[in-house]
């Protein structure tokens, strides 16, 4: 099977199930993997995990790989394949372009035979096992909370609830009714809005959302108001600051975070440093500089003390650990960030790679940084998932960013847009 175009995005293989992520790829690119590691492999069968307990499991298990399938934070239909190192962590750059290479050369992939063939064995006791290892790192005691989940219709359902009453939350959970194609359907980390009316309504001292695959978490106040991921980024990254765990005296964001994060961060002294949209862009940098703490301004927050990668339910027993130790709720917490207004527009277009060549996009993004000056940002990028454009604008006013952030996303329309 010839592979016309890069195989791996910024997060693992992606597509439209079916659809390029077709199940030969799927069987092909499993085969050339395994035939890396050893020909067949006796593969240990979790079931429905989160993501981040793949990534946790794959060392504890004394494995040498991992692999999710998984939608993520998007629509059921665009999945995708995630592959995960014997040390737990994404593989990194040139270990992904090493299999599509060897997929390139083997076609539909190596087919061993008689002995050579490896055999499947269920793990039953694998969310168990990831499930008690995470709360022996946040031995906390949340008796007396009242917290809403939601699990986004997608693998939370199975870990994030039961973790949070082990710990003594009293919970009401929503999105924890999947059925294979509501995945990330109107709730979870990217639809805010069903959590705010529960907490708001229910009298819930916050609110946890997950995405479908669990490695992002966001969070709403008492009031329903939305916490997004810069944050819950500062909150835990003053907390690790006090308690001596803030290694560098640094953390990494991306170019979408929000300039107030930065300018309550540089006010307590913590140094800021940014990278390209992506989890794995902030994990390069944190591990090239030896840091400890990261993430995103959608909840993808990795924290190297915990973990390999991005983990939800992770972020989420950290930030409660701050709020306890801090003795104050949500919202009193999350007001060290004054959010500059920021606009986020996402342009579906026929081939997001003729981004970079775009010219008249190029020219509207010039003509708004020379009206913003300092006072603001724009960032027009594709997405690393699915076949859109992303713009940002970030101003002193609301009207700015909306006629900025609308401006550029007529031009990316017009440009790039599925039409043209």
């Amino acid at each position: 099977m010839a592979t016309s175009r890069a195989l791996f995005g910024t997060d693992g293989v992606r597509g439209v199930a079916n659809d390029g992520l077709t199940p030969e790829l799927a069987l092909a690119l499993g085969r050339v993997v395994g035939a890396r590691l050893g020909a067949g492999t006796r593969v240990l069968l979790g079931g429905i995990l989160p993501t981040p307990a793949v990534a946790e499991l794959v060392p504890d298990a004394g494995a040498r790989a991992g692999a999710v399938i998984s939608a993520s934070h998007n629509p059921f239909p665009d999945n995708g394949i995630k592959l995960f190192g014997l040390d737990g962590f994404k593989l990194p750059d040139a270990e992904e372009a090493a299999i599509e290479r060897d997929l390139e050369a083997a076609g539909d992939g190596p087919r061993p035979v008689g002995a050579g063939v490896g055999r499947i064995s269920p793990w039953p006791e694998a969310g168990e096992r990831y499930l008690s290892g995470l709360l022996a790192r946040f031995p906390l005691d949340l008796t007396g909370l009242r917290i809403a989940v939601d699990c986004a219709n997608g693998a939370t359902t199975v870990t994030a609830p039961e973790a949070l009453r082990r710990l003594g939350a009293r919970i009401d959970v929503i999105g924890d009714r999947p059925d294979g194609l509501n995945i990330n359907e109107g709730c979870g980390s990217t639809h805010l809005a069903a959590l705010s009316r529960t907490v708001a309504e229910g009298g819930h001292d916050l609110g946890l959302a997950f995405d479908g695959d669990g490695d992002r978490v966001l969070a709403v106040d008492s009031s329903g108001a939305p916490v997004d991921g810069d944050q819950i980024l500062a909150i835990c990254a003053l907390w690790m600051r006090d308690r001596g765990l803030l290694d560098g005296g640094a953390v990494v964001t991306t170019t979408m975070t929000n300039l107030g994060f930065r300018r309550a961060m540089a006010a307590e002294g913590i140094e800021v440093r940014w990278t390209d949209v992506g989890d794995r862009y902030v994990l390069e940098e944190m591990r090239r500089s030896g840091l400890v703490l990261g993430g995103e301004q959608s909840g993808h927050l990795i924290n190297l003390r915990y973990g390999p990668t991005g983990d939800g339910l992770a972020s989420a027993l950290m930030l409660l650990s701050a709020l306890l130790d801090r003795g104050e709720p949500l919202e009193r917490a999350a007001a060290v960030v004054v959010r500059l207004p920021q606009k986020l527009v996402n342009v579906r277009v026929a081939d997001k790679g003729a981004l970079a060549g775009a010219e008249e996009v190029w020219r509207a993004v010039r003509a708004c940084e020379r009206a913003l000056g300092e006072d603001g940002r724009v960032v027009v990028r594709p997405s690393g998932t699915e076949p859109l454009v992303r713009v940002m604008v970030e101003a002193p006013t609301e009207a700015e960013c909306v006629e900025w952030c609308a401006t550029i996303a007529r031009v990316v329309a017009s440009t790039l847009g599925e039409g043209v």
